[in-house]
């Protein structure tokens, strides 16, 4: 049984790689657009139809507004770089939702949803284009599917484990032991390495659709101070710290402005 479980996890790790476009790197992907998306469009719409969806305002025309100069600048990089189609199974949809949490995301296929929350951050149109293009980065690289697939594999190990260990004692110390080694040693990294990937390719998309992308570092200062310095060790966080962020936004700000350039956008928003 433990030889079984074993095989599959390392057969499914070995046939269900994916290339990321904006990376060239292979991703543990188990999942097709064709599963996930349906899904997505549901879950997507099942979300509008329980919470207060903001129509026909200012914020929520500049929602829709900043979501298509993204998705744009998204489907012109991929066009221009050899991977025409690649959102052709994509159903955009931009929803300013009334909740005073300070948070957006995409859902897999281009579900967005910015809560009214994170506005008073952002502060003006480029603002929002670093949320958005951070959390399109999400959908277009697959991290959704990405996760799911690593807790699929995390979930392997730990029936193999419960399998191959026959005593109870060892059996629960082999439990808290590999709960703790694999989330804070895998899940983790993995979790923080996605949102870094994000933040780079959503800079360079918002870049591309004609915003600044210097604002980024400036938003993560906003979000720094409206935290108050209260988050956990970079290492137990799903996120990197605010610090890092900061850092990371400023020293790629110019290889983002050079990429718009490439596309005829030499001045910013």
């Amino acid at each position: 049984m433990k030889k079984l479980v074993l095989s599959i996890a390392v057969f499914l790790a070995v046939v269900s790689c994916k290339t990321n476009p904006f990376t060239g790197k292979s991703t543990l992907n188990f999942y097709s657009n064709s599963q996930m998306f349906p899904m997505a469009f549901a879950q997507y719409d099942e979300f509008l139809s329980e919470n207060k969806v903001v129509k026909g305002t200012t914020d929520a025309q500049m929602i829709t507004r900043v979501g298509q100069r993204i998705a744009s600048a998204a489907e012109r990089w991929l066009d221009a770089n050899g991977y025409p189609g690649y959102l052709k199974d994509y159903q955009w949809e931009y929803n300013l939702v009334q909740d005073e949490t300070v948070n957006a995301w995409c859902m897999p296929g281009g579900k967005i949803v910015v809560y009214t929350g994170i506005l008073p951050i952002t502060q003006n149109e480029t603002g929002i284009a670093v949320v958005m293009g951070h959390e399109v980065a999400h959908a277009l690289a697959d991290h959704g599917a990405q996760r799911m697939s690593a807790g699929m594999i995390q979930q392997i190990g730990a029936v193999a484990g419960n399998v191959a260990i026959q005593d109870p004692e060892k059996r629960n110390m082999f439990n808290t032991a590999y709960g703790l080694s694999s989330t804070v040693g895998v899940m983790l990294p993995f979790s923080r390495s996605h949102e870094t990937e994000a933040d780079r390719i959503g800079l360079q998309i918002m870049a591309i659709a004609g915003y600044n992308p210097d604002e980024a570092a400036r938003l993560w200062e906003r979000m720094k101070a409206q935290s108050g310095g209260q988050a956990p060790p970079e290492f137990l966080s799903t996120h990197p710290s605010n610090d890092t962020r900061i850092s990371n936004l400023t020293a790629w700000a110019p290889a983002a402005k050079q990429e718009a350039r490439k596309f005829g956008v030499t001045s910013f928003k």
